[in-house]
This record gives C-alpha cells, sequence and structure tokens, in this order.
C-alpha cells in the first residue's frame, strides 16, 4: 500500500512541475530591451529647476497667458497670480470671523479652507477631478445636498413658537420682499448697463439670496441658474454667517429705543398634537397649492415629522447630528470651491453679491416695518426687532433680535419670541422658491 501511494506521488509530481516551472519561467522572464524603459540621467541643475517649476510659488509669480479654466475661458493674469494671494487673504479672514468673533463657525470654516484649497496653483482640488470639484458635481449641481439638510433643519426646529402666535408669520413673509425687489433690480441692471447680462432666470435664482436661507438658494439656482450657482451660494451662505454684522444697523435705525423695549405676552403651550399635525398640514397645503415648492417643503416636514412624532428617537438624532453635520462639512467645501479666483474675482460674481446684499438687507428692512404696522392695529404689541428674524437664518438671526432688544433692557428676553418668524422664514423662502420655478422654469 505504501509503495502504490509514493509512486501516485512521484507521477502527480511528473506531471505538474514542468508546467508550473514554465509558468515561473515565463514569468520571470526578462523584458525585451525594445521594451524596457531606460532611465536617461539628467544635469542636477536641470532637476533642480524642474522641482522649482513644479512649485506653487513658482506657479503664481510666472503666470501662463494660455491657461484656461474648466469651462474653457483663459484665465487672467491678475487671478494666476495677485488674485490668488487676495483669495487666500479672504479665506484667512473667513477663519479670523468664524474663531475669533463666533461668527457661524459651522459655516465659515469649511467654506473657508475649501477657499484655500482652491487657490493652491497646479493642484487642481477645485477642478472637476479634484475631490471638492467632485463633491461640487455630486452634492451642489444636483441638489442633493440642499435637501438632505432641509431635513436635519427640519428635525431641529421647533415650531412651537410659530403655532403659540401665528401672526408672527406675517413677519416671516415680509421678510421675502427683498427676494423680489432684487429680481427687478437685477433685471435693471442687465437692462441699463453693459456690465451685466442677467436673464429673467438669472434675476430670480439672484433674488432668492435675500430670504438668507443657502439651501434654498442653491436649489433654485441648479434649476434656474446652473451657470450662476457657485456665486449664488457663496452670497448666500455668506450673508448668513454675516447675520451678526449686517441686520444690528439695519433693525436700529428702524425702530425707537422704545420700540426696542416691548416687552411680548408669555407663549401659550402647544399640545404635542398640534406639533404632529403641522408637518402633514403644512405638505398637503403645498402640494394642493404649490407642488413645485413640495421638495423643499417636503424634507423640512419629513424631518420635523420625525422629531415630533417621539417614536422615531434614532432617526431623528441621526438627522440631526450626524448627518447635518457631515453634509455640512462636504456643502461648505463645496461653496468654498468657487472662491477659486478665477472664478471668483469677476464681474458676474461681483454683481451677484451687491445684489444679495441688497436682497438681504431689504428683507431684514421688510420685516421689522411690518412689525410697526402690525402694532398699529393690534392691542398686543409685537417688539419690531423680532421681524428681522423673518429671515431663514436659523437660528443666528433670531439670537440677534434677541441681543438687541436684551442691549436696550437688559430683561427683555426675545429669543422664543424671535423664533416664530425664523422659522417662519423657512418656509416662506421655500415658498418663494416655488413660486419662481413654477413661473420661470
Amino acid at each position: 500500500m505504501q509503495k502504490l501511494f509514493i509512486k501516485l506521488f512521484f507521477t502527480l509530481m511528473v506531471l505538474l512541475v514542468p508546467s508550473s516551472y514554465a509558468a515561473s519561467s515565463a514569468h520571470d522572464a526578462p523584458v525585451p530591451p525594445s521594451v524596457e524603459k531606460k532611465y536617461e540621467p539628467r544635469p542636477l541643475t536641470e532637476m533642480i529647476g524642474g522641482f522649482l517649476r513644479s512649485t506653487g510659488l513658482y506657479a503664481i509669480m510666472n503666470t501662463d497667458p494660455n491657461l484656461k479654466d474648466s469651462h474653457g475661458e483663459e484665465i487672467t493674469t491678475f487671478n494666476q497670480s495677485a488674485g490668488r494671494i487676495v483669495m487666500i487673504i479672504v479665506a484667512i479672514l473667513l477663519f479670523y470671523l468664524a474663531i475669533a468673533k463666533g461668527f457661524e463657525p459651522l459655516l465659515l470654516i469649511p467654506i473657508g479652507f475649501g477657499g484655500l484649497l482652491a487657490n493652491i496653483p497646479m493642484a487642481g482640488i477645485a477642478g472637476p477631478d479634484g475631490f471638492i470639484g467632485v463633491l461640487y458635481s455630486a452634492g451642489l449641481e444636483t441638489g442633493l445636498f440642499p435637501i438632505l439638510i432641509f431635513m436635519g433643519v427640519g428635525a431641529m426646529t421647533d415650531f412651537g413658537p410659530l403655532l403659540s402666535n401665528p401672526k408672527t408669520a406675517l413677519l416671516g413673509g415680509a421678510a421675502q420682499f427683498g427676494i423680489f425687489v432684487t429680481l427687478i433690480g437685477a433685471l435693471a441692471l442687465s437692462q441699463y448697463t453693459n456690465i451685466f447680462d442677467f436673464s429673467l432666470k438669472d434675476a430670480s435664482a439672484i433674488g432668492i439670496i435675500g430670504g438668507a436661507d443657502g439651501p434654498t438658494a442653491i436649489f433654485i439656482a441648479t434649476r434656474l441658474a446652473p451657470d450662476l450657482l457657485g456665486a449664488i451660494a457663496v452670497a448666500a451662505y455668506s450673508y448668513m454667517a454675516l447675520v451678526p454684522i449686517i441686520q444690528p444697523p439695519i433693525m436700529r435705525a428702524l425702530t425707537t429705543v422704545e420700540e426696542r423695549k416691548i416687552k411680548m405676552e408669555q407663549l401659550r403651550h402647544v399640545s404635542k398634537r398640534e406639533k404632529i399635525v403641522f408637518p402633514i398640514t403644512v405638505l398637503i397645503l403645498a402640494i394642493i397649492v404649490l407642488p413645485d415648492s413640495t421638495p423643499l417643503i417636503g424634507a423640512l416636514m419629513f424631518g420635523n415629522f420625525l422629531k415630533e412624532s417621539g417614536v422615531v428617537e434614532r432617526l431623528s438624532d441621526t438627522l440631526q447630528n450626524a448627518l447635518i453635520n457631515i453634509i455640512t462639512i462636504f456643502l461648505g467645501l463645496s461653496v468654498g470651491s468657487k472662491l477659486a479666483a478665477e472664478k471668483f474675482l469677476v464681474a458676474e460674481t461681483m454683481g451677484i453679491l451687491v445684489l444679495g446684499l441688497i436682497a438681504f438687507s431689504i428683507g431684514t428692512a421688510a420685516g421689522v416695518l411690518m412689525a410697526k404696522l402690525m402694532n398699529k392695529f393690534s392691542t398686543h404689541k409685537v417688539n419690531p426687532l423680532i421681524g428681522s428674524a423673518g429671515v431663514s437664518a436659523v437660528p443666528m438671526a433670531a439670537r440677534v433680535s434677541n441681543k438687541e432688544g436684551m442691549k436696550s433692557d437688559s430683561s427683555n428676553m426675545l429669543l422664543m419670541h424671535a423664533m416664530g418668524p425664523n422659522v417662519a422664514g423657512v418656509i416662506g423662502s421655500a415658498v418663494a422658491a416655488g413660486v419662481l420655478l413654477s413661473m420661470f422654469s
């Protein structure tokens, strides 16, 4: 038996070894000289010169007159050199505002860092094949990030202050006035100047910046003015973050000290049933009256319904924390990618920034003036400062209203009262976007 086993073993070795040897020999066979890549030594000075030409400093100091961006347009020598330095300084300024001043660091730090990366010469980080460029294409151009952000915002929003004092919804509606005024202004600039050429769709997308709602601005720009998406996104998120700088002077200019001291009545308790029914009711109304607004309103109300139902804490917690944090990082970097000098330092972008500031300022003023008008016809006075919170920069605008109120009277707490128009502004901006889409898309 042992002899038979030994014979079988050697027979298998004879059959298998030659084939494996041949395979390994073929694998290890030397590459023909014609295929081999030969190393050609270069002088040390040439190697050092090649290294220096690959540095970012060389790229900034030595511009290429034939360099073009991803759209095939020539990049000016200014944008290749001094422009990049200017935008790097802008990115550092955003870091300062976020870290030292505390202005919306969750937005400004990712946007600023995205701008810093976008202005690194030769790296192509913000280009179509760069990782920020890929994020921009996947999340902003498709409109996916705004929808996901709205889900998270809905899960974090308490509509109780709005339900307890429904008339504050008028303040949220009035603050959208800036959207339509700026739309007309953008068209007027195109009509009477040779610098800008904004179409009706472009003007509509620019005007939505006045709602101070970044996701809504991005959503409508992807559908009406995709070519202006980058500039609109930068303007919308910049003004959202700069609410503490822009709003207070307008609020103080339009109100008296006595008006700023007005104390509002205690809010009534809102039942859980009311809070559960509210998102479903709003969504049904949107479907019936303005279907174009339902992507944003639907996402917002879905997130809020998960929160108020009280039976899906894990899902609600994911929307409020993990998901919205991840999307905020990606969205901030994507928006920051449009701070590249060749894309930002152009007349069109500068015009959009100016128009966006006008829209935001008018929206703030309209909310304050609406509150003053309501006081003419109501026995229960409304502090006009909460009208500025009608822009949908949640919750920063409400905090600014509260801060300004406490400057006049340290015992006057307006935060919860200001949250009413603040959350109404979120719905209002989505409705305004739906109106523009239904009219001009």
